[in-house]
């Protein structure tokens, strides 16, 4: 199967980078936890708009937010189990200043794939199974892409959405995908 994974708070824990750098550029006390909303920074932060916080975030020590990022544990032992059977195939959003910084971060961490795509309708691309933790990324393939199944990364900033599948760790993915892919089986023949 074709699994359309995204990076950012699925393989990599982008409030965990922000908030480091956020500390340590403002003398802040800020915890991973602060934001509880999609583009919730602005609430939690000092900045006036998400405008002022990807100003900020595009140039941190030479690079962009998007090249400091670590993975969130499992995940890329998961991807490489799940490329194991089928093909991992990254959709991810990314404003203009981070796309170079995208692709060396995926190299770096050497994501098992051939196949990445930067983009705003991420449902442009065929897969079998997507996931994603933007609740309007989540609700745009869903509808959609109705014969694909639309998992959900559980997260403060998203909630369950009818006609989608949840997990909350990597290995209920993987366990799910194997799940899919025996039924896929089964069907044709």
């Amino acid at each position: 199967m074709r699994l359309g994974i995204d990076l950012d708070g699925v393989v990599a824990d982008f409030n965990a980078g922000w908030v480091r750098f956020y500390n340590r550029d403002f003398g802040a006390d800020l915890g991973e936890d602060a934001v509880t909303e999609w583009n919730g920074i602005p609430a939690a932060t000092h900045f006036r708009s998400m405008r002022d916080f990807w100003r900020w975030a595009s140039d941190l020590d030479g690079y962009s937010l998007f090249r400091h990022l670590d993975p969130y544990p499992d995940a890329i032992d998961a991807l490489w189990t799940l490329a194991t059977w089928h093909e991992i195939v990254i959709l991810t959003t990314k404003p203009h200043f981070a796309i170079h910084d995208t692709f060396a971060w995926i190299s770096e961490q050497q994501l098992p794939t051939r196949e990445v795509h930067i983009l705003d309708d991420k449902f442009s691309v065929e897969c079998d199974v997507y996931l994603d933790d933007a609740p309007h990324h989540i609700r745009r393939i869903a509808r959609n892409r109705p014969d694909a199944v639309t998992v959900r990364f559980v997260r403060p900033w998203n909630r369950d959405l009818p006609g989608t599948e949840s997990v909350e760790s990597w290995d209920a993915f993987v366990e799910l995908v194997g799940r899919l892919s025996v039924g896929s089986r089964r069907r044709h023949g």
